[in-house]
């Protein structure tokens, strides 16, 4: 099964979605899901309730989530982490592709893929 994404409110845009959907990729964000505001452990528990694997570019704290959920023996669909402003719409969207078809949803689960490792 292929990855589909849910992108919080950190790093969701528009031209980053649209470019995405245009592909063929399954990408929901925090605005379409009424998550705005919401904790950063809602948005992971919320993108693992509907199978997606969590793209945002809090780096820390979802890596802190991620040792968490693994502590207390809980799952998560994955998450991937991009520095702010590191990188263009077009960079982030041809790295979230290349991971995309390189890994499956089965493949994702429970890891975190850091955006510098798909370029």
């Amino acid at each position: 099964m292929t990855i589909h994404l849910y992108i919080d409110e950190d790093a969701m845009d528009q031209d980053l979605v649209r470019s995405l959907r245009a592909r063929g990729v399954n990408v929901t964000t925090a605005l379409e899901e009424n998550m705005i505001e919401r904790s950063d452990q809602a948005h992971l528990d919320y993108a693992t309730a509907l199978g997606r694997a969590l793209f945002s570019f809090n780096v820390a704290d979802f890596y802190r989530l991620h040792e968490t959920y693994r502590s207390q023996g809980k799952s998560h669909a994955g998450i991937i982490v991009a520095r702010q402003q590191h990188y263009s719409v077009g960079q982030q969207m041809r790295r979230l592709l290349k991971l995309i078809g390189t890994k499956s949803a089965e493949e994702m689960r429970n890891q975190v893929e850091f955006l510098t490792a798909w370029g």
